[in-house]
């Protein structure tokens, strides 16, 4: 299986490397690359009232971006602050399952919160924001489980609580997901979307 990850505007170079990396350790069994491609921000997708973007809009430009490469999951990463009409904001969304995912950026710097600048935890926040997306397009849903990367964040104290890894129930189901299922899997996703 392959994963690219695509940087949609401007964004932090290193937050993006520590991503890949943690990428490749999460998930050893897909090949994580970074695409030389950077997606202009869509114009459609910018609320002037919110003062935010609709991450679903920005999917969509994604998932257009995905059909043309040959690549099974894209996951986009913006310095952007998503929302989705029914929250505030968001840290990330994607196609469960799916081809597509996206997270932000812009909500996990410490300075946000009105705290010191600290990269390593900037960097940890965007990993298990990145894992979790790419859970959802493999077909996780959220874990009840707050330690597991799968737990939905509803502030940022959540993501800081849990792992960048799966607890035992969701990593018996991502490493159950051998090539003939992921090929399945993709299949599905060409179909629903």
């Amino acid at each position: 299986m392959k994963l690219t990850v695509l940087r949609v505007g401007n964004v932090d170079t290193e937050a993006v490397q520590h991503v890949l990396y943690g990428l490749n350790q999460a998930f050893p069994n897909v090949q994580c690359t970074l695409s030389r491609s950077v997606m202009p921000i869509p114009k459609e997708a910018h609320n002037q009232a919110r003062r935010q973007y609709h991450s679903t809009r920005i999917l969509t430009n994604i998932m257009n971006f995905a059909e043309k490469s040959d690549v099974d999951i894209v996951l986009g990463v913006t310095a952007l602050d998503l929302y989705v009409p029914s929250l505030n904001f968001v840290f990330g969304e994607a196609h469960c399952p799916g081809k597509v995912a996206l997270i932000s950026l812009f909500r996990l710097k410490p300075e946000f919160y009105g705290q010191s600048a600290d990269k390593r935890l900037f960097y940890d926040r965007a990993l298990k924001e990145a894992v979790h997306e790419v859970g959802h397009t493999l077909g996780l849903a959220h874990c009840r489980n707050p330690s597991c990367v799968m737990f939905f964040s509803n502030s940022i104290l959540d993501t800081d609580r849990k792992k960048s890894t799966f607890c035992e129930e969701c990593f018996t189901f991502v490493a159950g997901l051998s090539e003939k299922e992921s090929s399945k899997l993709h299949e599905f996703r060409s179909e629903v979307s």
